[in-house]
């Protein structure tokens, strides 16, 4: 992923997916890496997934969020950021939810 080769990245995290299905961070990354590729809808696919392993995940809320953005979703999108901002509610972060998510 980190050499922008995105389809041979996408094909390790579904290795690593299929050897051990229970690791959030194979789900996220993949996310990530389809994000890239603009397949927002696949990416969060992956980062619910993930979320679904680790709830506690706040980088796969705050990316799925960005990409429910992208495909127009903002209610989705503030849904997932206002989970974000929940863990720190005074930083900055949390104000521009506050502000954008009303």
């Amino acid at each position: 992923s980190h050499l922008k080769d995105y389809l041979g990245a996408i094909s390790d995290y579904s290795k690593a997916i299929e050897i051990n299905p229970n690791k959030d961070e194979a789900y996220y990354n993949r996310g990530r890496t389809k994000h890239e590729l603009k397949d927002y809808y696949g990416a969060i696919s992956d980062y619910t997934k993930a979320i679904e392993i680790n709830p506690r995940n706040k980088s796969a809320f705050k990316n799925r969020g960005i990409a429910k953005e992208l495909i127009g979703d903002m209610k989705g999108a503030c849904a997932d950021w206002r989970e974000t901002a929940s863990v720190s509610p005074n930083d900055a972060a949390a104000q521009w939810v506050r502000n954008q998510c009303n």
